[in-house]
């Protein structure tokens, strides 16, 4: 069975607790090591590893307004905004 335990962060020396079914969850998964770094830190060397993605404008081929969209836009491939596209998914 598995124990709470406090372990150290290796990146902002607090301490964190190792949770019973985090671990758990770790054995269930295969991994072997322990985390070295507390939720904070993780979430925060998450996010800055991660690089913008560039947007692009384009105009909603239905409503007309400006749709920033994650691609580069085509000509003969319509566009719509993120309420358009709710909107037609749901139909």
């Amino acid at each position: 069975m598995y124990q709470d335990k406090t372990l150290v962060c290796k990146e902002c020396g607090s301490e964190f607790v190792f949770t019973a079914g985090e671990q758990e969850f770790y054995a269930e998964k295969g991994f072997v090591n322990e985390p070295q770094r507390c939720k904070s830190c993780r979430d925060a060397r998450k996010t800055s590893s991660k690089s913008e993605r560039e947007m692009f404008t384009a105009t909603c081929a239905s409503c007309g307004k400006e749709a920033k969209v994650p691609f580069r836009p085509r000509e003969d491939r319509p566009v719509y905004c993120s309420d358009c596209f709710a909107k037609m998914k749901q139909d």
